[in-house]
């Protein structure tokens, strides 16, 4: 697809949007009950779904009937995304939207047959309030950051390398880890692009900068931008900064002996013509429109706009016009940005239709999943709920589950579960000061697992799936979804979190 044209997908998202701001505000408001669950899957920043500002209203306890074989259909999922690459990568290449369709279908149809309008309200709320924002965010970042071009002599060197990790690293807690991933991928590929060994570059930048660098405020990661609507102050995750730190640098000095030793073996040479010219940036006038991203994105966190039924799904105002105000920022991207410099940036579609078809397929078939995990202790993962006692447990457990389901509501899950050990019976704004004075270390677990572990798997984190898409694009060769898994999340994550485990929990 031509980087001058808008696809298709835009269209629908735009049509989605005004579609659901015509049915809310011109339908009425039912009575509130209850609570459902749904959160935003994405990393970068973002507002939470209807149930963290008030809404999602519903009296379904379906989390509490639902057995664990209901999770098939998104094991199924996973396991299409992770061995049809690898056994039919043609048939893959075409059809992947219509298997990821499929296995939305294979849960949809039966769950629709047996729970009727609770799965109605189940499945809209899903596609509502998380699948449609979750989207909006991801376009509105790549389009914006595909519009910032890096031009001039950057030759991936490993302290070169290095220093973009850093960066981005730092800038992922400020600007989002999708936001960040987004802006720095492109210039790295290319400084990058006459190397032969570049397939560890782009997995250790996955784990800095799409996933651990967004640790230290509500704005980097879901999880804590969730914490932030339920009490915990801006500023607090500055005490992740320990934890982040020394996960960073053990990552980064692995990543530098490594990039040291492949780029000595290579005996590569930068070419004469391209050592002087200078760096500069074009598309500049992005960083503005990136900056009403975020904007937008704190805005809706902030403010009480009151809320809306679309379908029964309650939803509250600011997230409309937060998704309204992201595609905005994305539209007036592609009108002030050149089609030259996206084309010189290498800029396409694929990469975010590619997310777009295989990420309503994991949305829809991880619904029995979400549901049963925020049923707790009176779900069928009751079992593991319970066994949640000691710091460890809590970053162990809620990594664990943040690395293949919505990092969002699991990290909401522990969060209660913690405030329910410590302080049940007391109202949710008087418990959380104390969860974050009285047991930090609790806090922190939830946190830093919740945020770190999202780098495990290329489902873990929004940002990880996008990063893999744009670097096979640019002719970087990537490893399968068990390949990444086993030959660098268990060896280089893992241990790194155990590190992490024996000096802070």
């Amino acid at each position: 697809m031509r980087p001058g044209k808008l696809p298709q997908i835009v269209f629908i998202l735009f049509a989605s949007l005004i579609l659901t701001l015509t049915v809310c505000y011109g339908s009425d408001q039912p009575e509130h009950a209850g609570s459902s669950s749904g959160v935003i899957h994405t990393a970068g920043p973002q507002a939470a779904s209807a149930d963290e500002h008030g809404g999602g209203h519903h009296d379904s306890n379906l989390g509490e009937t639902l057995p664990l074989w209901s999770c098939i259909p998104f094991a199924c999922m996973l396991l299409s995304i992770a061995l049809c690459p690898l056994l039919a990568p043609n048939f893959w290449h075409h059809h992947f939207g219509k298997v990821s369709f499929f296995w939305a279908l294979t849960l949809g149809l039966p769950f629709l047959a047996v729970h009727r309008g609770d799965a109605v309200y189940e499945i809209l709320h899903i596609i509502l309030a998380d699948y449609i924002p979750f989207i909006i965010l991801l376009w509105s970042l790549y389009t914006v950051s595909g519009g910032i071009l890096l031009k001039g002599s950057l030759r991936g060197t490993p302290l070169v390398n290095l220093t973009i990790l850093v960066i981005g690293t730092a800038l992922a807690s400020w600007m989002g880890t999708t936001g960040a991933a987004m802006l720095l991928i492109r210039p790295f590929l290319r400084a990058n692009d006459y190397r032969k060994n570049r397939t560890f570059m782009v997995v250790f930048f996955i784990f800095l900068v799409a996933n651990i660098g967004g640790a230290l405020t509500p704005l980097g990661d879901p999880p804590l931008f969730l914490g932030f609507l339920h009490g915990v102050s801006f500023f607090w995750t500055f005490k992740l900064l320990p934890q982040m730190l020394l996960s960073s640098v053990l990552l980064l000095a692995a990543y530098f002996c490594i990039d040291t030793y492949h780029y000595r073996r290579e005996n590569l040479s930068v070419p004469v013509e391209e050592t002087h010219e200078k760096l500069r940036l074009v598309g500049i006038r992005n960083f503005i429109f990136l900056a009403g991203v975020v904007l937008a994105v704190l805005m809706s966190g902030l403010v009480d706009w009151g809320e809306v039924s679309v379908f029964g799904v309650h939803r509250a105002v600011q997230d409309y016009i937060r998704d309204l105000l992201l595609i905005i920022m994305g539209l007036l991207s592609l009108a002030f940005t050149s089609k030259e410099i996206r084309e010189e940036n290498h800029f396409s579609w694929f990469p975010i239709i590619e997310v777009a078809y295989l990420f309503i397929g994991i949305f829809i078939t991880m619904i029995p999943c979400l549901l049963i995990l925020k049923a707790g202790p009176d779900g069928k993962l009751a079992f593991l709920i319970n066994a949640v006692k000691e710091p460890y447990h809590y970053f162990w457990i809620t990594g664990a589950l943040s690395a293949f389901l919505d990092n969002a509501p699991t990290y909401l899950t522990f969060f209660n579960t913690a405030i329910g050990s410590f302080y049940a019976g007391m109202t949710e704004a008087n418990a959380v000061p104390l969860l974050m004075t009285e047991n930090t270390i609790y806090l922190k677990a939830i946190s830093a697992g919740a945020v770190f572990f999202g780098a495990c798997s290329y489902i873990g984190n929004a940002p990880n799936f996008m990063v893999r898409s744009i670097a096979e694009e640019a002719g970087t060769p990537m490893p399968s979804f068990f390949g990444y898994i086993i030959k660098f999340s268990l060896v280089f994550l893992i241990p790194t979190y155990v590190i992490v485990t024996l000096v802070f929990y």
